[in-house]
C-alpha cells in the first residue's frame, strides 16, 4: 500500500505540472484574437444637427446591431473633453461587443456603456475600458469640430 503512494504522487505531480504548462500557451492564444469585429457592414447611419450631415458605417459586432435598432432617434449632441462630442442614449447598447481594440483613430463612433453614450472622437484618443467601437465616420465629420450644444437626429441611410 506504501508502494503506490508514492507513485500516485509523482503522477499527480506530473499531471499538474504538464497541465500547468500548457496554460501560457493557451493564454497567449486568448490575447491575441479579436474578440470585436471591426469589419464595415452595410449598416449606415445618418447625422444631422446645425444643418450638417455625417454619415457614419457600423461595425459587425453586436452593439453596433443593437444601436442600429434604436433608430431614428433624437438627441442632443455636445462637447466633452477637447477630442470628442457625446450624446446620451435613452437606453444602454448591449455590451457583447465589449474588448480592447487597437488602432484607434479620429472620426471613430463609439459608445461609452458606463455611461450610456455615443462618443464621437474628432481627434486622438485610447481605448479605455467599457469603449466599444461601433463604426468609423464616412463623411461630413468635419462638423465634429465645431463647439456647442445642438439636437441631433441620427436615422438609418
Amino acid at each position: 500500500m506504501t508502494i503506490g503512494l508514492p507513485a500516485l504522487r509523482r503522477r499527480t505531480l506530473l499531471g499538474g505540472a504538464l497541465a500547468t504548462g500548457g496554460l501560457p500557451r493557451l493564454a497567449y492564444g486568448q490575447q491575441g484574437r479579436d474578440t470585436v469585429s471591426q469589419e464595415p457592414t452595410d449598416m449606415r447611419v445618418r447625422m444631422m444637427f446645425e444643418g450638417r450631415t455625417m454619415t457614419a458605417t457600423l461595425h459587425d459586432n453586436p452593439s453596433a446591431r443593437d444601436f442600429f435598432s434604436m433608430l431614428p432617434l433624437d438627441l442632443t449632441i455636445d462637447d466633452y473633453a477637447s477630442n470628442e462630442k457625446i450624446a446620451y442614449l435613452p437606453r444602454k447598447l448591449t455590451e457583447e461587443a465589449s474588448g480592447p481594440f487597437g488602432n484607434e483613430r479620429p472620426y471613430d463612433l463609439c459608445y461609452y456603456a458606463p455611461w450610456g453614450n455615443l462618443a464621437m472622437f474628432y481627434a486622438d484618443y485610447r481605448w479605455s475600458q467599457g469603449l466599444i467601437r461601433l463604426g468609423r465616420f464616412d463623411e461630413g465629420y468635419e462638423a465634429l469640430h465645431g463647439p456647442g450644444e445642438f439636437p441631433l437626429r441620427i436615422e438609418r441611410m
